[in-house]
């Protein structure tokens, strides 16, 4: 039995040593070498299995630093290498160079690459060890990378998309502009520098900067700065100082300038703040991102997607370019709004550069027509990017040309009497044919208000009734009129009429409100609230709406700002009858035949509306400033209403002031 056992473990370790003797094939070879390829061991890989001939060839900088840097720069991922064994057991000679097939797939930052390859492996010594190894080339990372070629990386340039008016007009555009620049030998330098820094608002410091950098030569063009198309007074003077010229390139435009910079807003070079928060969708130092208006508010939508080309140049074949991946670019989607870019232009202009704000909308769809904040910016200027000192000398401005006006409320005054009248004659707290009879311009109730009392500033022939109320916006006849229907029916009405709700609008306006907690507490705020003061504020575009159920037996539809939205959308119905609506016509009619409106009686088209004045006292002087407003709208044909509001009116004429304004943009 000892015999036997003995024998056995002889054979044993017989068989033992006969496995360990038995060499790698160079398929277990390759297959070895591709597991490490798939994990990216380059160094393992160099090391262990790379043959000397290629070691010679190419080193470790070529095999190792260049691969990992390709894979870094081109962000090469799920690499999958795919090398099928052979089922047949095949005896290889040393003298043997047997060739495989591989696949290769991966994800790189120009989308997916896949190659085959044929891998040759050779028998020989290396660091003491025969064993098969593999013949290496730079066609490995790459197909067709030789060590002489370049691998680079180009961008194909997406469009952003582009922003319409209602009539196809353009409202922010990829457009043209210029580049304003030197050529070095034409330009004097010491003499006219500081003359060039001060028209292209840059320093002598900068331009002295970019004429010595180390690609300059004396005949070529320097590039300073870009200059927007409408920026001509700019050009003009640029060109009369010696060897300064400029080369047309494209750039975002904006046609309608200041008109319509606080809606369309502008798009600019990304600051550092900003790329922080974006870079991880895609945002490069070099990028423009939108910064106000509907550029920002639809960054995501108007921004395109820069595609990109992973190529390989072929320096010894005469800078032959191999596209190795390329993910092609997606353009940024346009879009049309319901504004009216012309309409908008005439009422900017109306308002003369005057603080303010205005709005129009359709009464029967809800579309936005115009909105507009006066004074405003050139958006072109900001789009090239306005220096630290232009920039101060806005935010200075007491008159806030960086301030949107349209997005903000004010207290609408006399403006807000159509919307009480008709939430009195709903109630049936207004009688339109009761007339009071009162004496004076000022009116308390009794004793209780203290020093509070009404004052107005017309004194029509009594009986006073709502007609003529309207007619002369006497803020007394709405004060009684309020203490009739009390403060929970004018609370309840306004809330009808939108207060104190989010506006359902594409654009961020602020919300209007009946006052600071959305309640009335006493009389005197109640006859306050009613012809617009106390601590009532409005949205002037929820203004202008507001007068759509006096047009449209009670309806008041949803504001639409794009052109693909629905319109006609009911916001709030049964806001008022047709038979109420019809006397509030009627009224609004008055306010200007023979009314605070007189001014709006123009013959070239028959206007109705509704004066406002709203007081802004402080407790440091007697009087105060005065905001006028007046809302408008065709009597016949009414395709819009216009709503505009001037700050400061007290010394030019009060809301008659603003009145002039409308009718100016409505006959036209």
């Amino acid at each position: 039995m000892k015999k036997w056992r003995y024998i056995g473990i002889f054979l044993i370790v017989i068989a033992i040593l006969a496995a360990c003797s038995k060499k790698e094939t160079p398929e277990d070879r390759l297959s070895a070498y591709i597991k490490l390829w798939n994990d990216a061991e380059f160094t393992k890989m160099y090391d262990e299995y790379v043959s000397e001939a290629s070691k010679d060839a190419f080193g470790s900088s070529e095999y190792i630093d260049r691969t990992t840097k390709l894979y870094k720069d081109l962000t090469i991922t799920d690499v999958k290498v795919v090398f099928t064994k052979s089922d047949e057991d095949k005896n290889y000679k040393p003298e043997d160079q047997p060739e495989f097939p591989v696949h290769i797939t991966m994800e790189t930052v120009a989308g997916p690459v896949e190659f085959e390859k044929k891998v040759i492996m050779t028998y020989s010594k290396s660091s003491e060890d025969e064993n098969w190894f593999v013949e290496w080339d730079p066609s490995f990372i790459l197909p067709d990378l030789t060590k002489a070629d370049k691998v680079g990386i180009s961008t194909i340039s997406s469009k952003r998309g582009e922003i319409f008016d209602r009539n196809a007009l353009p409202l922010a555009i990829n457009g043209k502009g210029y580049e304003a620049g030197i050529v070095p030998e034409k330009f004097n330098e010491e003499r006219d520098a500081e003359k060039l820094a001060t028209i292209l608002s840059v320093t002598p410091e900068f331009i002295n900067k970019q004429l010595t950098q180390s690609w300059v030569k004396p005949d070529q063009f320097v590039p300073i700065k870009k200059v927007a198309s409408t920026q001509e007074m700019i050009i003009e003077k640029m060109i009369e100082v010696p060897g300064v010229t400029y080369t047309q390139v494209e750039m975002r435009e904006y046609p309608y300038g200041e008109s319509l910079s606080h809606l369309t807003g502008y798009i600019s070079r990304i600051n550092a703040d900003e790329l922080e928060k974006v870079k991880a969708q895609g945002y490069g130092e070099n990028d423009s991102i939108g910064k106000r208006g509907l550029e920002q508010l639809l960054e995501e939508q108007l921004r395109g997607q820069d595609g990109i080309r992973i190529y390989i140049e072929k320096t010894k074949q005469e800078a032959e370019r191999i596209t190795i991946a390329e993910k092609t670019a997606a353009d940024g989607n346009s879009v049309t709004l319901t504004i009216d870019a012309e309409l908008q232009q005439r009422t900017f202009n109306a308002m003369n550069g005057e603080v303010g704000t205005a709005a129009a909308v359709d009464p029967k769809t809800g579309e936005m027509l115009v909105l507009t904040s006066s004074p405003a910016f050139d958006p072109n200027e900001f789009m090239i990017g306005v220096g630290s000192s232009r920039y101060q000398e806005l935010t200075d401005d007491p008159l806030q040309p960086l301030l949107n006006r349209f997005a903000a409320t004010y207290a609408p005054g006399s403006a807000i009497k159509p919307i009480t009248a008709a939430i009195g004659l709903e109630a049936g707290t207004i009688d339109p044919s009761k007339g009071y009879t009162i004496e004076g311009k000022r009116w308390k109730k009794d004793e209780s208000w203290g020093n509070f009392g009404v004052t107005r500033v017309y004194t029509p022939p009594n009986p006073i009734d709502l007609k003529k109320a309207l007619a002369y916006s006497d803020n007394i006849y709405f004060a009684k009129e309020a203490l009739e229907m009390g403060k929970d029916t004018l609370t309840e009405g306004l809330k009808r009429f939108g207060f104190g709700a989010d506006i359902p609008f594409s654009y961020p306006l602020r919300t209007s409100q009946i006052s600071n907690d959305g309640t009335i507490g006493t009389e005197a705020q109640l006859v306050d609230t009613s012809y617009g003061q106390g601590q009532m504020l409005m949205n002037i575009a929820h203004l202008a709406s507001s007068y759509a159920p006096i047009l449209n037996d009670g309806k008041m539809f949803k504001m639409v700002l794009f052109k693909d939205e629905p319109k006609g959308e009911v916001w709030v119905e049964g806001l008022i009858s047709a038979d109420n609506a019809a006397i509030l016509r009627a009224d609004l009619r008055e306010v200007v035949v023979n009314g605070s409106a007189k001014d709006a009686n123009i013959p070239s088209v028959k206007l109705s509306g509704k004066t406002g004045t709203t007081e802004l006292k402080s407790s440091q002087e007697k009087g105060g400033k005065e905001n006028g407003f007046f809302v408008g709208y065709q009597t016949d044909e009414t395709s819009y209403i216009l709503a505009m509001m001037i700050e400061s009116i007290e010394d030019k004429g009060g809301s008659s002031y603003v009145v002039k304004k409308v009718a100016q943009v409505m006959g036209n």
